[in-house]
């Protein structure tokens, strides 16, 4: 299969991004393979979609594709769109934080100087904020531990039967109680 053209590409990136769209709005994916097939018959719109589901089998008068390849193609269309916009949204946020870095690098240095040549408590603590925030985008700092603990720091004990820990599954998910019923 050769590569498509530029507005072939442009097509299918349109038809994925409509395909997000109907999947968004609630439409299962046989409704949007419909929607979006090639094939006027099998369009529920009754107009060939340009590069629409199908659309290879179409141009060469062969049958357009069942119902479960109409899926399989709906359900592939979306993970790529949404993997394409993770992946775009990650790289925005990667600039993002690069400048944020840069910012964060300018201010210290300022701070910095002030700190270590007018010895300024204010800037000293000024450069200690950046720093920890430059200690937090960097992903350095790590958050503090958090243990529970029991009695004098003992362990937590719990004090529940078998036939209670089964009342309390009953309870909260009747489905979830060993099939009894």
């Amino acid at each position: 299969m050769p590569r498509p053209t530029k507005a072939q590409r442009a097509a299918i990136a349109r038809r994925r991004a409509d395909a997000v769209e109907l999947r968004l709005a609630g439409a299962d994916p046989l409704a949007v393979g419909r929607k979006l097939a090639a094939d006027p018959t099998v369009n529920t719109d009754r107009v060939a979609y340009p590069c629409g589901y199908g659309h290879e089998l179409y141009s060469r008068g062969r049958p357009s594709p069942d119902d479960e390849t109409l899926v399989r193609s709906v359900n592939r269309d979306v993970a790529q769109a949404l993997e394409y916009r993770i992946t775009a949204s990650q790289d925005d946020i990667e600039e993002l934080r690069a400048l944020h870095e840069a910012r964060l690098d300018r201010l210290f240095m300022v701070a910095y100087r002030k700190a270590v040549r007018d010895g300024e408590l204010p800037a000293i603590d000024r450069a200690l904020r950046i720093m920890e925030r430059q200690d937090r985008l960097r992903g350095i700092s790590l958050p503090p531990r958090v243990e529970i603990t029991g009695q004098d720091g003992g362990p937590i004990e719990v004090d529940t039967t078998a036939d209670e820990l089964a009342a309390l599954i009953a309870i909260t998910d009747p489905a979830g109680a060993g099939g009894r019923e």
